[in-house]
């Protein structure tokens, strides 16, 4: 099966690569959050949750950890983990009272058309545009990493990344998960002899539960980083390697793009929900921005009595979730490249206008909904962590190299997926990307330019003090998942892991229906469907790693139960 020509092989792309995935809601019996007084690590793998807790107990700050983490699990989680994509870091320092958001999001190569991914009948060409060389953007993890550590960190990058040098030169046993998730790719690894070397044993069999996986080239990359600085991935031997895959398959990025990425730090997006500041992610990402305005929404509507899950809780929370995400269609991009109306969009004024239009008892048919009219302009397989150690401050980490395994092609010699990114932008105005995600002119494709993200970290603080770190990986969903997890502590009283475990919801406006998952009373169905709703339910949605501060200043860790290896731990 390995020996299949790339083209023969891509006609099963659809089976296999679409985002989500069958697993059950609850695959244990995880219902009381973790606690601790003086550091809470929460991810969704246990080796890096255990490397970040171990620089928490040795002295370190938060950002020490969550630089630790996020270089742990490129290593023991490839699917989403990662060096060869992007992402967003917020982080909180009750000291100084600020949030920074740090934008490491990939970047379009230099090279990039608005339609490359274009045929000849101007359709959009789905395979290019994510399983190929040319789906690649250029990668921001490392830069971003390391400016983080730079700017808010207390340990030098050599010393974050030891430990996933040592995870990658000496192997991990692999879990259940790890073994599953390779089963489930194999075919699109198998495409790449790159990717064969890596995922695959030398006769070509899985790794089974138990076995060590040992990733010696990764090893090599890495240590080139530690001893280097960025340069020792954006330049020299690694950025070699990478430009050679790129001439071997047809993309784009060439030395000068990795050269010239450089990481934002950004304003996060800020709003306000029943008493509480909500800090979250602003562009590129729309995570953030459409947080703050689906609560602004809800905050006009008394959800706690109408309880959480019921019937009138899920049709609110569908009918704002459908203007918030009929709104990102149009306005929301990269904010160097297009302006994006924040202010009108986050407004509380704006939210009243859209809230005035949902009928309490009645479905609102998504082909009724526009985007709407904000105050003028002024002038997206993921994973997230959230760390808080005891000198108050908190980070909140989503990044991503987009569906599980990303282009599903490792640059070889160097031991890391590329990312698949470009699929983020807009390929054609109009037409949905796998997540089904609509897109206009702010997120069409550029040179240099942003993609459009959902990624969504967030931060909660209530009179000053962090209150809840919160994100998750989930496409189209994070906003939902995330926004949902805030109602459930909020407005519902759940102590932080029943507010991860509750069953979810989800609408994007396009398609018109509420995704659900199991757990959602038959007769809570029934009465949606009475109201005009479309009501599906699908596979579990997200894997949101949460941790709440008490008034006591205990530290209370929520590790989703979605992801097998999640895992929260504290001292």
């Amino acid at each position: 099966m390995f020996a299949l020509p790339r083209v023969l092989a891509f006609l099963s792309i659809l089976t296999f690569a679409l985002p989500g995935s069958a697993q059950s809601i609850l695959e244990g019996d995880r219902s009381v959050p973790v606690e601790a007084r003086n550091g809470m690590v929460v991810t969704s793998h246990y080796l890096a949750t255990d490397e970040a807790l171990k620089v928490l107990e040795a002295g370190g700050n938060a950002v020490d950890a969550a630089v630790t983490a996020a270089f742990a699990l490129a290593v023991t989680q490839p699917r989403s983990g990662n060096i060869g994509g992007g992402g967003f870091m917020l982080i909180s320092s009750e000291k100084t009272g600020e949030v920074n958001a740090i934008d490491y999001r990939e970047r379009a190569p230099a090279a990039a058309t608005r339609d490359m991914y274009l045929n000849e009948q101007g359709e959009v060409d789905e395979k290019l545009s994510r399983f190929s060389d040319k789906a690649a953007g250029v990668p921001g993890t490392v830069a971003g990493l390391a400016l983080a550590l730079e700017k808010y960190g207390t340990i030098s990058l050599a010393e974050a990344l030891a430990p996933a040098i040592k995870l990658a030169e000496e192997g991990f046993v692999v879990p259940p998960r790890f073994s599953e998730g390779i089963r489930e790719r194999a075919l699109l690894l198998g495409v790449f002899e790159s990717s064969r070397k890596v995922f695959f044993k030398p006769d070509g069999g899985f790794y089974e539960p138990g076995d060590l996986f040992v990733q010696k080239d990764l090893a090599a990359t890495l240590r080139r980083i530690a001893e280097q600085g960025v340069k020792g991935f954006y330049e020299g031997q690694t950025a070699d390697l990478i430009v050679a895959e790129m001439q071997r398959g047809g993309g784009l990025i060439t030395l000068d793009d990795l050269k010239n990425y450089q990481p934002e730090i950004r304003k996060p997006v800020h709003g306000t929900y029943r008493g509480h500041d909500v800090y979250s992610m602003s562009p590129p990402s729309s995570g953030g921005t459409h947080v703050v305005q689906i609560l602004n929404i809800l905050e006009g509507y008394p959800l706690a009595e109408s309880g959480l899950n019921s019937a009138k809780t899920i049709h609110l929370m569908a009918e704002a979730m459908k203007r918030a995400y009929a709104d990102r269609s149009q306005y929301l991009g990269d904010t160097d490249f297009v302006q994006v109306p924040l202010k009108g969009l986050t407004s509380k004024d704006y939210a009243d206008e859209l809230r005035a239009h949902i009928d309490l008892g009645k479905a609102t048919p998504s082909a009724e909904i526009r985007p709407g009219n904000p105050a003028p302009y002024e002038s997206n397989e993921t994973t997230h962590f959230s760390i808080v150690d005891k000198y108050g401050n908190a980070v909140s980490n989503t990044y991503t190299i987009n569906f599980s395994y990303g282009s599903h092609i490792v640059v070889d010699g160097a031991g890391f997926l590329l990312n698949n990114e470009m699929d983020d932008f807009s390929a054609k105005p109009g037409v949905p990307n796998a997540y089904g995600l609509i897109g206009g002119e702010a997120n069409k494709i550029e040179p240099n330019k942003r993609m459009l993200s959902s990624m969504s970290p967030t931060i909660v603080k209530k009179d000053g003090k962090n209150f809840i770190v919160t994100g998750s990986p989930g496409g189209s969903r994070i906003i939902t998942t995330t926004l949902q997890v805030l109602i459930n502590v909020i407005d519902h009283h759940l102590n932080i892991q029943a507010a991860v475990n509750a069953p979810r919801v989800h609408h994007q406006w396009l398609p018109d229906e509420i995704r659900i998952e199991q757990g959602i009373s038959p007769d809570t169905i029934a009465l949606l469907r009475g109201m005009g709703h479309t009501v599906e339910q699908k596979a579990a949605m997200g894997a949101i790693q949460s941790i709440m501060v008490g008034e006591d200043g205990v530290f209370y860790g929520g590790a989703d139960p979605r992801r097998s290896t999640s895992s929260a731990k504290g001292y």
